[in-house]
């Protein structure tokens, strides 16, 4: 019987099974969660989701320009969202604001 040691794990394979228990499980949580999968790292790096009513998701943008050309892509950035969603969750839309302080 060997008790060798095994080989270490690299830290990004074993992070997501290690977090997914903290995460809310609200529909701002599931957004928050899918957002950089969904709209890639470049736009996640300047846009995050911060709030969430009725149905609808605030993201907070670094600025107003990005805020404006991100809403220029509502349409194809709120279906990218919502493939990445389990089915349950009913997001109805998105609103996108400048708000530099919140990121």
């Amino acid at each position: 019987m060997s008790l060798g040691r095994r080989n270490p794990r690299p830290l990004a394979d074993a992070l997501p099974a290690a977090v997914a228990p903290l995460a809310p499980d609200t529909l701002l949580g599931a957004v928050q969660a899918a957002w950089a999968a969904a709209v890639g790292e470049r736009l996640a790096a300047q846009a995050s989701p911060v709030s969430e009513r009725d149905g609808v998701v605030t993201v907070a943008c670094r600025s107003a320009t990005w805020a404006h050309e991100i809403d220029l892509l509502g349409t194809q950035v709120l279906e990218k969202v919502r493939s990445e969603l389990p089915e349950s969750d009913d997001l109805r839309g998105l609103r996108f604001r400048a708000d530099a302080a919140s990121r």
